[in-house]
């Protein structure tokens, strides 16, 4: 299948790595350019170059911004060329007691996995409208409803992310342009497979038993009783990006292998 996306250029936030990074190869493969982000010069570089190797014919580049720093963020706005698919997928997470959690950690989240895809999305669906064309993504996870208890503040932010991205979708009405959610759920990415590797290590088994443990006793309600691959999320992210989804807008996209349950 063809996916039409010759000629448009991506803005991936988070994407040096794990999904956001296969999201990028996703792209690249079906023609689009594609320009990445981290919060390093190096592993900016590092990303691009694996790409440009991989891909001797794409066009790839990225800029090093840390979103939790008002400051780079300003300097970034001035420096993006016109974006067609802008997906918002940089965020970070923290396992601590909520009584242990001061208020620093939680807006220390909130700062950068809500307000990055706020201030990007203020700078750039004018344009997008303008044009009459455009995607933005929000990458949000299973935890916007399961809420880990050890995971309060980062659940939150996620569930904030579905708030913003409906409130945006209904401003495009009667446009091109498409603001929707992914929802993944327990991924494969290098934070869990360094999960996996300590697990293994401390418990003294493998890691596949590890992975066994976690979705019989940790995440119950999984029906692929696996971590999904970040190529499998990247598929999902890529046909939205799409002109062929055109009718799917002001939506909540499940890839979560069914952990959230419910019939919508």
């Amino acid at each position: 299948m063809d996916l039409q996306l010759r000629e448009k250029t991506a803005f991936i936030t988070g994407s040096t790595a794990g999904i956001g990074f296969a999201t990028a190869r996703a792209l690249i493969q079906e023609g689009a350019s594609v320009l990445l982000n981290g919060r390093t010069v190096e592993s900016v570089t590092k990303a691009v170059q694996k790409l440009q190797e991989e891909f001797p014919n794409s066009t790839v580049s990225g800029f090093a911004t840390d979103f939790s720093k008002l400051d780079e963020v300003e300097e970034l706005l001035k420096k993006l060329p016109e974006i067609d698919l802008l997906i918002n997928n940089v965020g970070m997470y923290a396992s601590a007691p909520f009584f242990e959690t001061p208020d620093d950690d939680w807006y220390r989240q909130f700062e950068l996995n809500v307000m990055s895809g706020v201030r990007l999305s203020k700078n750039l669906l004018p344009k997008m409208l303008s044009k009459d064309w455009g995607r933005i993504l929000f990458v949000s996870s299973e935890c916007a409803t399961l809420v880990p208890v050890d995971m309060i503040p980062y659940s939150m932010t996620k569930t904030a992310i579905h708030a913003v991205s409906r409130g945006l979708a209904q401003l495009t009405k009667g446009s091109g342009v498409t603001v929707n959610t992914i929802v993944p759920g327990s991924t494969l990415s290098e934070g869990a497979e360094q999960f996996l590797d300590n697990a293994a290590e401390k418990e003294g088994k493998t890691k596949s038993q590890i992975e066994e443990a976690f979705f019989s006793e940790v995440r119950t309600s999984s029906l692929l009783q696996r971590f999904a691959r970040v190529e499998e999320v990247a598929t999902t992210i890529t046909y939205l990006c799409s002109p062929l989804s055109a009718a799917t807008n002001g939506a909540a996209i499940k890839v979560d292998g069914g952990s959230m349950g419910g019939v919508l």
